[in-house]
């Protein structure tokens, strides 16, 4: 499978990034909570430089806790802190919002011994499409005023938006890479839904998903789709998904195509659970 996905909205987003850094205090990057190394852009740290950073890992909810402890470790052990949230409802914002006040507090310190007056912190929101920047900034808002859709790519513009008295925010749009070299990190952003469905083979990502249940969650398919045992294929297990859903043609054939978008579609939502695709070694 090769995926290689890098509109031109995007290459011009890296220039406005670099062009507004100047009157940013704070980074915060906003990674997907089940796949917090594979939508971490390494352009990022790159582009950013010596700015201060805040990682925030959002849809906590639909990733696994013992994993997401495990990569909140790992960031604070880079000196890096990170907070998981959950965008849409507002879990673990208050706590996001503290460390990007402490992340600002020494240059506003600086401006304040120079007699400088106080001013909110200014913070840019980073991040790939679909993670959901505009979903946080519209709960910090406590208004769905900026544009959002669970595709990517919908947000292409920038503004600023200010967050009561204390900050102010920048959204940009996502950022990819021009080339994914690492297939597996690919098959991770298109299963997740960063990528647009378009650009990769959806039955090669498909089967890699399943391969992957099968393999790491197979409790979760078993109690979801009301089964007594994860069959021996593939193509057997989408045949009693399809089944126990209705996913019938005429004659009583299997809709496997069906099935298998059933199948994405819940993983996606969260209704297999919580899952997380990217491990610690």
């Amino acid at each position: 499978m090769h995926i290689h996905w890098f509109p031109g909205h995007m290459a011009k987003a890296r220039r406005v990034i670099s062009e507004h850094l100047k009157l940013i205090d704070v980074v915060i990057e906003l990674l997907d909570a089940r796949i917090p190394e594979s939508s971490a852009n390494p352009m990022i740290q790159e582009i950013v430089g010596d700015k201060p950073r805040v990682i925030a890992f959002n849809k906590a909810d639909l990733a696994d806790s013992r994993h997401t402890e495990q990569w909140m470790a790992r960031f604070k052990e880079q000196g890096l802190p990170v907070a998981a949230i959950e965008a849409v409802s507002g879990k673990g914002l208050k706590q996001l919002i503290q460390y990007v006040e402490q992340a600002a507090a020494e240059k506003l310190a600086k401006w304040e011994a120079k007699g400088i007056k106080s001013r909110p912190v200014r913070a840019m929101v980073l991040g790939i499409p679909n993670v959901g920047k505009s979903s946080l900034i519209n709960r910090l808002l406590g208004t769905a005023t900026v544009k959002t859709a669970n595709r990517p790519g919908v947000t292409r513009g920038q503004q600023w938006i200010k967050i009561g008295n204390r900050l102010e925010l920048l959204d940009t749009p996502g950022v990819l890479w021009p080339k994914m070299d690492d297939q597996a990190v690919a098959f991770k952003l298109a299963v997740t839904g960063a990528v647009k469905d378009d650009v990769y083979d959806y039955d090669t990502v498909l089967k890699q998903l399943v391969d992957f249940l099968r393999q790491e969650y197979p409790g979760r398919l078993i109690e979801r789709f009301s089964l007594t045992e994860i069959p021996a294929d593939n193509q057997a297990l989408l045949g009693l998904i399809g089944a126990k859903r209705g996913c019938l043609k005429s004659g009583g054939l299997v809709d496997y195509e069906k099935a298998g978008k059933i199948l994405l579609q819940e993983f996606r939502n969260g209704k297999l659970g919580k899952i997380t695709l990217d491990f610690l070694l």
